[in-house]
């Protein structure tokens, strides 16, 4: 059944604009998980410009659904990952520079490192998802470090412009899902998706779990979280209903 991890990155982001202590995350956890919320992610930065250690402390110990730990494949986030102990850890790239996270994860810059993390965080109990494009190479990178998951890149289709251009995109995604398959990796996506293009994605091959945050906390920010998620997991089986 394809279950929704909703991303309360951006609650962290409103609360760090004041550096105050409102809005909490932990709270909107909470919230999200009695919506309907399948797991939660957080995304900790090396920068923290969101997510604090503490947040991710306090998450651990209140989740009830999964937590999925996003982070960069450096020394620091795998310590703090083993300290930890989510349920999966998504490692993503990472640049200050950027505003969000820009397209996947290129493994095959440094396979060997990467295959270490995999071993040392799996071999402590955490499964491990790749943030990648949906490239041949690059998913066949992800089954050769011995990692349980990729979560695919949806960004390039999100922002498609007109319908060949998403279309086009959409096919990509199918294949790198029925590569994946092959490959005997269990997938994820995530990236730009909103209420109005999830329903595509939700429908392909061996899809398992899709990471959403943007697009709920936006519209959570007009009609509340509990309803922003409700709809969001609606609109993933097609029933977009009054939105």
């Amino acid at each position: 059944m394809l279950t929704l991890g909703v991303n309360i990155d951006h609650v962290a982001t409103i609360r760090q604009a004041r550096r105050t202590v409102e809005p909490e995350p932990v709270a909107a956890a909470t919230l999200a998980e009695l919506a309907g919320a399948d797991g939660i992610t957080v995304h900790l930065r090396e920068d923290r410009r969101h997510i604090q250690d503490r947040d991710v402390q306090l998450l651990r110990q209140t989740v009830r659904t999964h937590l999925n730990l996003e982070m960069a494949a450096t020394d620091e986030m795998t310590e703090i990952a083993l300290a930890v102990q989510p349920d999966y850890a998504t490692i993503v790239p990472e640049r200050r520079e950027e505003v969000t996270t820009e397209g996947g994860l290129n493994l095959l810059s440094d396979l060997d490192r990467y295959r270490r993390v995999v071993d040392r965080l799996q071999g402590a109990g955490i499964p491990v998802s790749w943030f990648i494009d949906a490239e041949a190479g690059q998913i066949a990178a992800a089954a050769k470090t011995g990692a349980q998951f990729v979560e695919l890149h949806t960004g390039r289709y999100a922002e498609a412009k007109g319908e060949a251009e998403r279309d086009r995109q959409l096919a990509v995604l199918c294949q790198g899902c029925n590569h994946a398959l092959d490959l005997g990796l269990r997938i994820n996506a995530g990236h730009g998706l909103t209420y109005w293009n999830v329903y595509p994605v939700a429908r392909l091959p061996g899809m398992e779990e899709l990471n959403i945050g943007h697009s709920i906390i936006s519209r959570a920010v007009l009609v509340g979280l509990e309803r922003a998620v409700r709809e969001m997991k609606q609109a993933m089986h097609g029933a977009l209903g009054n939105l």
